[in-house]
């Protein structure tokens, strides 16, 4: 079978063409137009902007992706769209586009779930991966540990209560002067200080699996005026080495708290657009090392919001006998 992704809940405007057959998946095109230059001028994404640039972009988008698969839309099975989480407008155009096009080439159309895309992008890069599986989620928007119970079916057991990861990176990032987004730079200037200025843990201590990125964020900030307000010489290479360590080791201890209380999974998967950030794979990796479990991350192409993992998911929903129709609305919340 042949399915179409459209993604547009942020800012970037992309569709794909996957083909499924025999239980794995190709990737016959993947086409992705980012704002990033439209909204680095502002240090984050203004959602107005946004949902206008998808206006532009998403119907040439999509037939590029189809001309660059030499697919037609008669040779299409599904149409797959991104219809919740993400920007209420941004969603509005490409559920909107996705619904016009499926009715008017009758062509069945499949709601999909931004998170469970995220995670999907794993079946792209690891075929033999099976659920069931815990999966983190880690992006500008979203911070979530998931029980992949199936293809389909995916709980959410802990979450950010505020701040996502990628959010904090890239506002800690911009105070330090790098452009947006700055989480990418970020990780790499880490590399060349040392963690020894100590900020509050964001792994929530208490029972549950949450994270708040919020006070460790502020600490960081407080760190910055404090020192610049004292005419102190600021070493930013150890402010992002300390600030990404405290991070991730959140992130370790909440995924194996998780782990002790899900023995049953032998295989961790790691999702989102932060999935790319190399301190935080390389944690997670030695996590699952050290337990013996398997792991799994997308290939840098797939970590951040494509037409790819929202086709590969929409295959599963497809399958799995989900269709919408011409009354599919854009949700800003998780949804299903």
């Amino acid at each position: 079978m042949k399915i179409l992704g459209i993604e547009s809940s942020c800012d970037e405007t992309a569709a794909s063409v996957l083909s499924y057959e025999n239980g794995a998946f190709a990737v016959l095109s993947n086409i992705v137009a980012t704002q990033i230059e439209i909204h680095a001028r502002f240090g984050g994404v203004v959602p107005e902007i946004a949902s206008r640039a998808h206006c532009e972009a998403v119907s040439s988008i999509t037939y590029e992706a189809l001309k660059t698969a030499g697919v037609a839309l008669r040779d299409l099975d599904a149409i797959a769209v991104t219809a919740s989480p993400g920007l209420i407008g941004a969603l509005l155009v490409g559920v909107n586009f996705a619904k016009s096009l499926a009715y008017a080439n009758g062509i069945p159309l499949v709601s999909v779930n931004h998170i469970k895309g995220h995670i999907a992008a794993n079946y792209l890069s690891s075929p033999g991966l099976k659920p069931p599986f815990l999966a983190l989620v880690v992006s500008g928007g979203h911070t979530s540990i998931a029980v992949v119970h199936d293809e389909t079916h995916i709980e959410e057991i802990g979450g950010t209560r505020d701040d996502a990861m990628g959010e904090s990176f890239d506002k800690v990032a911009r105070v330090m002067g790098m452009p947006y987004p700055g989480g990418a730079a970020l990780d790499k200037l880490a590399y060349e200080g040392k963690p020894v200025l100590k900020f509050p843990s964001a792994a929530i201590h208490d029972e549950t699996l949450d994270f708040s990125f919020s006070g460790v964020k502020t600490a960081v900030l407080n760190y910055l005026n404090g020192a610049k307000q004292k005419g102190e010489v600021v070493c930013y290479a150890d402010v992002a080495a300390s600030y990404v360590s405290t991070a991730v080791e959140a992130a370790v201890i909440k995924l194996e708290a998780a782990l002790d209380r899900h023995p049953e999974l032998h295989t961790v998967a790691l999702a989102g657009g932060v999935a790319a950030n190399s301190h935080l794979r390389t944690a997670i990796e030695k996590l699952c090392d050290r337990r013996h479990l398997a792991f799994c991350a997308p290939e840098k192409k797939y970590c951040g919001d494509n037409g790819a993992m929202i086709a590969a998911a929409g295959t599963f929903e497809f399958l799995s006998g989900k269709r919408a129709d011409t009354s599919l609305n854009a949700s800003a919340f998780y949804g299903e």
